[in-house]
């Protein structure tokens, strides 16, 4: 029966479930904010460098608070630490809200709400990562974060929309306060979710020896390094969120509401493409070979974005973006999980997440200083070639991520 129901097993557990919730109810705010700050910040300043600064402050802040956010996700309570960074992220929404809606902002404040914002991030997502692994069993972790990913997609794909009619209606402050009140709501939904806590012990080391030993694991798992690789040759290359206020108000001419569309786009590929996401990862024995055509099919959906002049082709490559994108993640994902031991998984995600995540935000300072030198088309092109580059190269030979086959499956010990 589960073989012809993906995720079945998955929706029967009750914290499992409750987490989902809380991922949308949490993205839904988060990732609306986002976009009505790159919105902002470009209205404010007419500058992509000072725009792509969003994502960079955001980044400055994964690569330095990351490593601890991880370490204390291996000692502390993860539901518990992962409502403290909510309620930290919901006081920066709420400050942002009031500057904006009185009229005070300017687009330093909003680049210092990124920077504060993104340092409680730090703080939930390892933790969100790790409290994956306490509630789900080692074997339905593939299809666990194929799940979260989709459903995370949801807000996404609601967020960014929502963020441009909220624009049109009431400008960025409306959209600032709406994230306020997802942080609420997702502290109250965590007091309801259950997860044992068997990683917390007495005996931890101080915090920087268990930084490093985070480090080491990592670094004697070339599985988990070539990942790392691999997503920030999409992240920082590929980075095509920072252009897309200038690609929907100067290239496309459509607006703010255009601007949601497009922003929202890449979530509704996403989900388009759920089930059958869930299914290749529950079946297939290629999950490498999968990982590494997705990425190089994320490249080539963003060289399209690029260089369309077309609303519908542009929306069009937005989604295959999502298409892509969701399928790589829940690989790369769930793979750093599988090969952590519970007690060492915050500390594994921290490390990983500066990859995932700074990896974009870096992405976004760098291509959005190209673009205002070059043009958006030709910056994003460029940058998406170097990562079709590299994962031809990945295909074209041996090594642990083409053939790397999933949990409890044979590996090919190459590269």
């Amino acid at each position: 029966m589960t073989a012809t129901r993906p995720g079945s097993e998955l929706l029967r557990n009750g914290s499992f479930v409750g987490y989902l919730s809380g991922v949308v109810l949490s993205q839904i705010g988060t990732r609306g904010a986002m976009a009505a700050s790159l919105y902002q910040v470009y209205e404010l300043s007419g500058s992509l460098a000072t725009t792509g600064l969003v994502g960079a402050a955001g980044g400055l802040s994964v690569v330095v608070l990351s490593p601890v956010g991880g370490a204390l996700a291996d000692r502390l309570d993860r539901r518990r630490l992962l409502q403290a960074a909510q309620a930290a992220g919901g006081l920066v929404a709420l400050a942002l809200a009031v500057l904006t809606l009185t009229g005070g902002v300017r687009a330093w404040h909003v680049v210092m709400a990124s920077l504060v914002s993104m340092a409680a991030t730090t703080f939930d997502n390892p933790t969100r990562q790790a409290l994956i692994g306490s509630m789900v069993p080692r074997h339905l972790l593939p299809q666990a974060f194929a799940m979260v990913n989709p459903a995370r997609e949801i807000a996404v794909l609601v967020g960014p929309g929502l963020a441009g009619l909220l624009i049109a209606a009431g400008g960025p402050g409306l959209v600032h306060a709406v994230d306020a009140v997802t942080y609420a709501a997702m502290i109250g939904i965590l007091a309801l979710v259950r997860a044992p806590s068997t990683h917390v012990r007495r005996d931890h080391p101080p915090i920087l020896r268990a930084i490093g030993q985070g480090a080491r694991y990592v670094t004697t798992r070339p599985i988990m390094l070539l990942l790392m690789s691999l997503d920030l040759s999409a992240m920082v290359f590929g980075a095509y969120r920072v252009l897309l206020p200038a690609i929907a108000l100067d290239v496309l001419d459509v607006g703010p509401r255009g601007y949601g569309l497009l922003a929202a786009a890449p979530s509704a590929g996403a989900l388009l493409a759920t089930y059958g996401i869930v299914r290749v990862l529950g079946r297939s024995r290629r999950l490498g070979r999968i990982l590494l055509l997705a990425t190089g099919g994320f490249a080539i959906a963003d060289i399209v974005l690029a260089q369309s002049r077309w609303f519908a082709l542009t929306l069009a490559a937005a989604l295959c973006l999502g298409v892509a994108d969701a399928l790589a993640t829940s690989i790369r994902h769930a793979a750093v999980q599988i090969e952590t031991p519970d007690e060492l998984r915050g500390r594994v995600s921290s490390i990983y997440q500066v990859s995932s995540r700074g990896g974009p935000a870096l992405g976004d300072a760098l291509v959005g200083a190209v673009a205002s030198v070059i043009g958006p088309a030709i910056a994003l092109t460029l940058g998406a070639g170097v990562t079709l580059t590299y994962v031809t190269a990945m295909l074209s030979r041996p090594n642990r991520v083409r053939s790397y086959a999933g949990p409890d499956r044979e590996e090919v010990p190459t590269g």
